[in-house]
């Protein structure tokens, strides 16, 4: 029986805090901060893209190692892992200088700014570990092994994660067009949120077609996620969400609401989410990124 949303997001979220008490043994100092920051409660979007893309290719009909689902919940760890590890940068006080996250301190007002650095440094490579073990244990040919790796290590880097940080970091306080607001949340948000999707459909096995739909699909997701983000800074609230809110117009990002206003960044999200959905429409296995694709469009937090 297909385990519910909630099911497997409670399986991903044992597999991560047994793999990190196994892991973190005998790491010393560093690795209190590393849990505080990784099992802190979460909406685990990108571990549960991964699995949704896995099935969604037909992961489910295929072969599948003795420990298959501790493997491929291990697998989906490597992207939150490197999402945590931006979160925990993210807020320090020569980024966004955030002091809540999750409803909780972040970290480096928990434990200081030297751990928090240090915490974000060690998620990286964990991230990594991470993937390698668990394609291991899928069975998978070190040659794909290596893809996922590539994949999701790119994603991260100066073309992802780290290089849309920065380019939302200097257009802080700045007029910036459409276009140069779609490369920050393409880089910053989207191309990782995609490697979830690439990795899902790689570990499956998958045609390369059906790949490539994958990504674009994720593309689509990852830049709704970060609409309904900007819009939820505006209109959220901060219990709810766990962070304070009004952030982005305190720091003067640009954002999509600042630029298309709150209806036309609503309309926006929408349209990303009906490009995505139309994406995975041929696929096997759709079902599960549907409904992802629907609670990332309709979430509150």
């Amino acid at each position: 029986m297909t385990p519910t949303l909630d099911e497997l997001r409670a399986a991903i979220d044992a597999e991560l805090e047994g793999w990190l008490s196994e892991t973190l043994q005998g790491t010393g100092p560093i690795a209190e901060p590393i849990r505080y920051a990784v099992l802190a409660k979460g909406k685990r979007i990108r571990p549960l893209l991964f699995v949704g893309a896995w099935e969604a290719a037909g992961g489910v009909r295929g072969p599948i190692a003795a420990n298959g689902a501790s493997a491929l919940h291990r697998t989906a760890l490597g992207p939150e892992l490197v999402h945590t590890y931006s979160l925990v940068h993210d807020d320090l006080p020569c980024m966004d200088d955030d002091d809540l996250r999750r409803g909780r301190p972040t970290v480096h007002v928990r434990y200081g700014e030297r751990a928090a650095v240090m915490t974000g440094a060690a998620l990286l490579p964990l991230a990594i570990r991470a993937v390698a073990e668990g394609a291991a244990g899928l069975g998978l040919p070190d040659p794909v092994a290596g893809r996922l790796i590539g994949i999701l290590t790119a994603a991260a880097g100066s073309d992802g994660m780290v290089g849309g940080q920065l380019l939302d970091l200097l257009a802080e306080k700045k007029r910036v067009s459409f276009e140069a607001l779609a490369r920050i949340h393409l880089g910053k948000t989207a191309r990782l949120i995609a490697a979830c999707c690439t990795m899902g459909g790689v570990a499956a096995r998958a045609p390369e077609e059906t790949v490539d739909r994958l990504t674009r699909f994720g593309i689509a997701i990852g830049l709704a996620f970060q609409t309904v983000d900007d819009i939820l800074d505006v209109t959220g609230s901060s219990s709810r969400m766990g962070k304070i809110g009004g952030r982005d117009e305190a720091l003067g990002k640009a954002t999509t609401p600042s630029i298309l206003g709150l209806e036309g960044a609503r309309a926006r999200a929408e349209q990303f989410g009906r490009e995505a959905l139309g994406e995975i429409a041929p696929l096997a296995e759709p079902g599960r990124l549907r409904e992802i694709g629907r609670l990332v469009l309709d979430r509150d937090r």
